[in-house]
């Protein structure tokens, strides 16, 4: 396969609309804009721009700190893991697999809230110290991934 030899699928894509290109293409002269006024104007469609009144994300306050490179965990609590069956290797997508969580974003982390009666091998991305106990004591073990 080639460049040149490269053409979209049959029924795929619209040509372009071809503006101001005379009279008869129905789009001649204003191009469609119309005679005078903002819109026909070039730089006229300026997002956010609210015909000189201050725009909205100038007008309300600003507060915080937003991190870009902040770490989100979806959290679970020690009690979710006591659906799994004693032995089981519990990680990300059993507990998708459960609908414990809905979804994953940086990692899952577990917390030590409730308590856990099972000795299961938790697989996940961070633990709480007490979450870490707890799975422990419970005769499991909970390994960092």
């Amino acid at each position: 396969m080639k460049l040149h030899e490269l053409s979209p699928a049959p029924g795929q894509g619209r040509p372009a609309k071809r503006k101001g290109r005379g009279h008869a293409s129905g789009n001649g002269k204003t191009a469609g804009y119309g005679h005078k006024g903002q819109k026909a104007r070039s730089g006229a469609k300026k997002a956010g721009f609210e015909g000189g009144q201050m725009p909205m994300q100038r007008r309300l306050p600003k507060r915080g700190f937003n991190n870009i490179f902040a770490t989100h965990y979806t959290i679970v609590k020690v009690s979710d893991l006591d659906v799994f069956d004693a032995g089981s290797v519990v990680n990300t997508q059993a507990l998708l697999d459960k609908g414990i969580i809905k979804k994953q974003q940086d990692g899952v982390k577990v917390l030590g809230d409730g308590e856990v009666t099972k000795a299961l091998t938790v697989q996940l991305a961070a633990f709480s110290a007490s979450a870490k106990d707890k799975i422990e004591k419970a005769g499991g073990k909970a390994e960092v991934i």
